[in-house]
């Protein structure tokens, strides 16, 4: 009779320090720890099927569902897929553009400059080829931002005067 609320209190306190450890860890050990803890349930899980002699009604259950899950893993991937064209590829790490600044709208030249990650004093083919080096990276089609674009074409539109 002892033995439940033992068990109870230290399922608590169990989950008391689970729930401050995932408040603390990075989220890679808490994706590791996720999956460890899901594989252990699941061999648990196996081990007291077989124990209870189970494990065939598991089986035709799995066997029957087979064929359903491979279709809808592969629409999935389909999917995936899909959504991975319809957004372009990803930005290289680290040359996340920070979020753009309340501006009134006008450039100078010295923010065009920075903008197209020129020195002042830059030639015109220098201009034109910063640009479009830019515009193939951030593009909306590929996955850009609309905000970024209208700032390059604002840069080379300023600097080169048209």
């Amino acid at each position: 009779m002892l033995l439940r609320p033992i068990i109870a209190v230290l399922a608590l306190v169990g989950l008391w320090l689970a729930m401050r450890w995932l408040a603390k860890a990075p989220p890679a050990r808490v994706k590791q720890a996720l999956i460890a803890a899901a594989l252990a349930l699941l061999v648990a899980g196996g081990i007291a099927l077989v124990a209870t002699g189970r494990m065939a009604g598991l089986i035709a259950v799995v066997a029957g569902l087979a064929p359903w899950v491979t279709r809808v893993m592969r629409l999935h991937g389909v999917w995936r897929a899909l959504r991975r064209f319809s957004r372009g590829p990803p930005p290289p790490p680290g040359e996340t553009p920070p979020p753009p600044p309340p501006s009134s709208g006008e450039m100078t030249r010295e923010q065009a400059h920075e903008v197209l990650g020129l020195l002042p004093g830059a030639t015109a083919d220098q201009i034109r080829e910063a640009h479009r080096r830019l515009m193939q990276a951030n593009h909306p089609d590929t996955g850009g931002s609309t905000w970024i674009a209208a700032r390059l074409n604002q840069a080379r539109d300023l600097l080169l005067g048209t």
